[in-house]
């Protein structure tokens, strides 16, 4: 089922889908795929850093688009144009397939306009003033953790998840999932320095381990998604 956004060069616009993006790494889906590049095509500029959910997630799929590409098909979504409803774009299903013979010659959004060569040419240009060392990888992760039945308390639950604290690691949006027969899991986000903290010694040695485990069963990962910092390092990079 194809999803639908608001003109995200309105401030209405943009702070609705930093708010579903608050508990999501891609618009559909646990991968990028076409739905990102139909959303970040309707973009006329780079989000502003107060939309710190949107500004995240354009960097990353601007990062990807530069490194590697994005082929998955995703589920279809359409974005509002300055004009209204009726130049939403089309599906992404419904998107005519490039011939694989032209792969090298397709070009996703055209010419890059001089506001897009002006705003490179500045990153660039703070990137090299800066003069900083390289800052060190970062990672958004989402977890699953799972209580010993439908009897735990789901608050203190997560006042433990919380409590454990270490250098490299922030806590972030969470929420309550239906799993059956009365019980419900914890979707907790959390944003960790790769150099810092390991996402397995997190869970073995402090989630599942004592006094959390009191509440907690099981910890799982849903989603693992490196965070690049090329373009927003002062926003993201901590």
């Amino acid at each position: 089922m194809a999803v639908s956004f608001a003109n995200v060069n309105s401030e209405a616009g943009l702070k609705k889908l930093d708010e579903y993006l608050l508990t999501r790494s891609y618009i559909t889906g646990y991968q990028a795929s076409k739905d990102d590049l139909a959303a970040y095509s309707s973009f006329s500029a780079a989000p502003s850093s107060k939309y710190i959910n949107v500004a995240r997630w354009f960097s990353h799929i601007d990062a990807l688009l530069r490194l590697s590409g994005v082929t998955a098909e995703g589920l279809g979504v359409k974005v509002e144009s300055s004009a209204g409803p009726s130049a939403s774009t089309p599906d992404v299903a419904e998107a005519p397939a490039a011939d694989e013979d032209d792969d090298d010659d397709v070009d996703l959004f055209g010419e890059e306009t001089e506001e897009e060569k002006k705003a490179a040419e500045e990153r660039a240009a703070a990137a090299k003033a800066s003069g900083k060392k390289k800052e060190s990888g970062k990672s958004s992760v989402l977890l699953d953790v799972k209580p010993w039945d439908d009897e735990t308390d789901m608050a203190k639950l997560e006042e433990a998840v919380r409590s454990v604290q270490m250098e490299g690691l922030f806590w972030g949006a969470s929420k309550l999932v239906p799993v059956g027969y009365g019980i419900k899991k914890l979707q907790i986000m959390m944003t960790i320095v790769d150099d810092l903290v390991s996402v397995d010694t997190l869970i073995e040695d402090h989630l599942c381990a004592e006094p959390v485990s009191e509440y907690v069963q099981s910890c799982d990962i849903v989603a693992f998604n490196k965070i690049f910092c090329s373009y927003y390092s002062k926003l993201f990079c901590f």
